[in-house]
């Protein structure tokens, strides 16, 4: 009999399970709790934090910095949802939920749209208890509710939770990742045609003759490099598609606040590229033990005119720095633009996990129904966007692309 427990009806809201007896051993159960106050949340920096670094699957849109910066900024007062799973009083399982309305309850993961892989968080020394555990807690916080759960990358901890789930649930595809190996760039050259490999070493060549020198940004200066980026993905944007997200007040906030314990954690870095000593290009790449990828990045329009392919120079840099910090994998994050496929990277699609208690049932079928329709338009609109553009030509010039072309295209 695993060691669960999950708050019971009628006792005081928050208030954590108590100790189990079996047999004749006694011994601490699981105890859950939701967390609804931010500042409750916001204090449970180091012990998530601890939890993080314990949970081996977990992405940096995880990390403490980035999902209580992004409530801050994005949250909604009296929506928090935070349920934590603690043995012994130590934290060993959190899933980081707000409640919204679609028209009926639905509960999202913290992180929203701007965040690329969503998880729950479970300590691998007692996964096996925790994750039916926090199934059951998760059950409780949802009441009528149904769970919905974007962008949940393979190999998620919240796939144990979803396996033992007592009740209906779903599975549907979500956006495409690729991702390529955390190798020099010596050996990612190798993975390509020996007609694109001169094409890109050349480029390289260019490159280090224009004389561009790289550094990394000290913590200190992370406010300042978080606003000279954001000027300078302005800049490489105008008059071209952008996520207008990118360029709104509390976006800046945000990446602003997060990034900063990020870097100080170790969970991110800003890079800057600099030719005469100014700031021509900076790359913010977001990072968990397993995993590095470039999020957003910024670079002064005048690079293109000098003929130097940013994309190859911010991929250098990231295939050095990722190799040498001993992670498995270098990810392109979501999108799945044509320059990308010039690597010959896996295709890794995300998953949208949805779960209910039965009563919830309806619910969750119309979830599952709505999400099959808009992937049916959007493949649609995919097949005939190309032949609309070749005849509409002018209307569409400028108009914002899909997935993430404005972060990590050239």
């Amino acid at each position: 009999m695993a060691p669960e427990s999950t708050t019971k009806r009628g006792r005081r809201a928050g208030a954590a399970a108590p100790a189990r007896t079996v047999g004749r051993g006694t011994f601490t159960a699981l105890t859950s709790e939701i967390c609804r106050d931010p500042d409750r949340f916001g204090a449970l920096a180091a012990e998530w934090t601890a939890l993080h670094r314990r949970s081996g699957a977990a992405t940096p849109f995880q990390s403490h910095a980035w999902l209580h910066s992004w409530w801050l900024s994005y949250g909604t007062r009296g929506r928090l949802r935070v349920v934590l799973l603690r043995r012994d009083g130590a934290l060993v399982g959190a899933a980081p939920l707000m409640l919204v309305h679609r028209p009926f309850p639905v509960l999202v993961q913290l992180g929203g749209s701007i965040s690329d892989f969503s998880d729950v968080l479970l300590d691998d020394d007692c996964a096996d208890s925790a994750a039916p555990a926090l199934a059951k807690a998760l059950a409780n916080a949802a009441r009528t509710a149904v769970i919905d759960l974007r962008e949940v990358r393979p190999g998620a901890a919240v796939e144990r939770v979803y396996e033992c789930w007592d009740g209906p649930r779903d599975t549907l595809p979500d956006s495409p990742c690729l991702e390529l190996p955390a190798v020099p760039m010596d050996e990612l050259l190798g993975r390509l045609q020996s007609s694109r490999a001169q094409r890109v070493r050349a480029k390289i060549r260019k490159i280090d003759s224009a004389g561009i020198e790289e550094r990394e940004v000290p913590g200190d200066e992370i406010p300042t490099a978080v606003e000279r980026l954001l000027h300078l993905h302005r800049l490489q944007w105008e008059g071209r598609g952008v996520t207008q997200e990118h360029l709104s007040a509390r976006f800046a906030q945000h990446l602003t606040r997060s990034v900063r314990a990020m870097v100080e954690c170790g969970d991110a870095r800003i890079t800057e590229f600099l030719l005469g000593g100014e700031v021509v290009a900076a790359d913010l790449t977001l990072m968990s033990p397993r995993l590095a990828g470039g999020y957003l990045y910024g670079a002064d329009p005048m690079l293109r005119e000098r003929k130097v392919d940013v994309a190859t120079m911010l991929l250098r840099d990231s295939a050095r720095r990722i190799s040498a910090d001993g992670r498995s994998t270098l990810s392109m994050l979501r999108g799945n633009e044509p320059y990308k496929h010039h690597w010959r990277p896996e295709t890794v699609c995300n998953q949208r996990l949805l779960m209910a208690r039965r009563l919830a049932a309806p619910s969750l079928r119309m979830v599952a129904a709505h999400a099959a329709a808009r992937g049916r338009a959007a493949v649609l609109v995919n097949e005939r966007l190309p032949v609309m553009k070749a005849r509409l030509g002018p209307v569409f010039k400028g108009a914002s692309s899909a997935g993430r072309a404005d972060r990590t295209g050239s």
